[in-house]
């Protein structure tokens, strides 16, 4: 049965895995005298500089997102998501984020416009500590929101980011230390974020089924204020965690591929999700106009969960205590289990594995 995600033309990192292993693999002699610690595919790339500190490196953007608040002319938001789809990853490999530099490409430049996303940027700096350092602005009209052969839409842009976090080598997190027992705690997620808004758009907006001021059920909102809303930043509870003593042996960012990306964690395991939040309406509101099926939305969508954390056992309850100290909504929601590279969606009924056609079936 074919994707639905693919067929809107998003394909999994995968497919450019062997080509980034094969062409910038030999790069990483470049680096000395410092030592690169990770390997591709980690959240952050985290160079030894010296015996106490390292440099953790990661870069994102938010994709399709922007298509959203361009068509509602509405850029207070989107920084937001590029600073969290940045700082978030960082942390996955134990890392405090520490600084920003930004990338906008405009079709056209507009003051007002550039001046209200550069406004959220900020804003989003201060909620997660970082201070942005410096950014590159390009008007590219025959490239952003063009097909090159005309102006294309003048608001068209696109946002990324570079993030730079420090963490000590010796509390490197990869993942490495997880073994089945630990357990794991959600952080719930605000909504949508910034994945799969490809399919979602698609599925709400290109079929003609709603439009953007629309307040379709069970949405208590414009359903283009949902798209919008900013993926929520963990950098303050995460810390809030590591300030009171409690550190997890592995995060994860849930972001494209879902669940499945427990499996970047180094450990030889198995990863079991046995009982979830209440999911935003959004995803079931995506989920009933395409007829998408649950193992689809588990792999494109965060279904609620933007975030995990995993633990010793005997860490849950004060980690429960501190996230809601925090003011992050978290459960607990599974385990980690001994069948290695699976992940289970046990509430659903779904087992899949990363590493073979990377997406969920109902188990055999």
């Amino acid at each position: 049965m074919g994707s639905r995600y693919d067929d809107v033309g998003v394909r999994g990192q995968e497919h450019a895995l062997g080509a980034v292993l094969r062409h910038l693999g030999p790069t990483l002699v470049n680096a000395a005298p410092y030592e690169v610690l990770t390997r591709f595919g980690h959240y952050a790339s985290v160079l030894r500089l010296s015996e106490d500190l390292g440099l953790a490196v990661c870069t994102d953007g938010v994709g399709s997102k922007t298509m959203i608040a361009a068509t509602l002319d509405r850029y207070d938001t989107i920084g937001f998501d590029c600073m969290a789809m940045n700082v978030n990853d960082l942390l996955c490999v134990g890392a405090r984020p520490v600084a920003l530099v930004d990338y906008l490409g405009v079709n056209t430049l507009d003051g007002a416009r550039t001046g209200a996303i550069l406004e959220g940027l900020g804003a989003a700096a201060h909620e997660a500590g970082v201070a942005v350092v410096g950014g590159e602005l390009a008007q590219l009209p025959g490239v952003i929101g063009s097909d090159g052969l005309g102006a294309g839409d003048e608001r068209a842009f696109d946002l990324v980011g570079t993030a730079f976090g420090v963490v000590d080598p010796s509390r490197l997190v990869l993942g490495q230390d997880v073994s089945p027992g630990d357990v794991l705690i959600g952080l719930h997620s605000s909504g949508i974020h910034s994945n799969g808004l490809s399919l979602a758009r698609r599925v709400l907006l290109d079929s003609g089924a709603y439009r953007l001021d629309e307040q379709p059920s069970p949405l208590e909102r414009a359903l283009g204020d949902e798209l919008l809303e900013p993926t929520r930043l963990y950098v303050a509870p995460i810390r809030a965690l590591w300030d009171d003593g409690v550190h997890p042996v592995g995060l994860v960012h849930i972001t494209g591929d879902g669940f499945f990306n427990l499996c970047r964690l180094e450990a030889d395991v198995g990863y079991v999700i046995d009982s979830l939040p209440e999911e935003p309406p959004v995803f079931s509101l995506i989920q009933k106009s395409g007829d998408i099926s649950d193992a689809e939305m588990f792999r494109v969508f965060n279904m609620g969960v933007g975030f995990v954390a995993v633990l010793r056992a005997s860490e849950v309850e004060r980690a429960l205590e501190v996230l809601a100290a925090a003011g992050c909504p978290a459960s607990v929601i599974g385990a980690v289990t001994e069948r290695s590279g699976t992940v289970e969606i046990a509430a659903r009924g779904l087992v899949g594995r990363l590493d073979g056609p990377g997406r969920f079936e109902p188990p055999t």
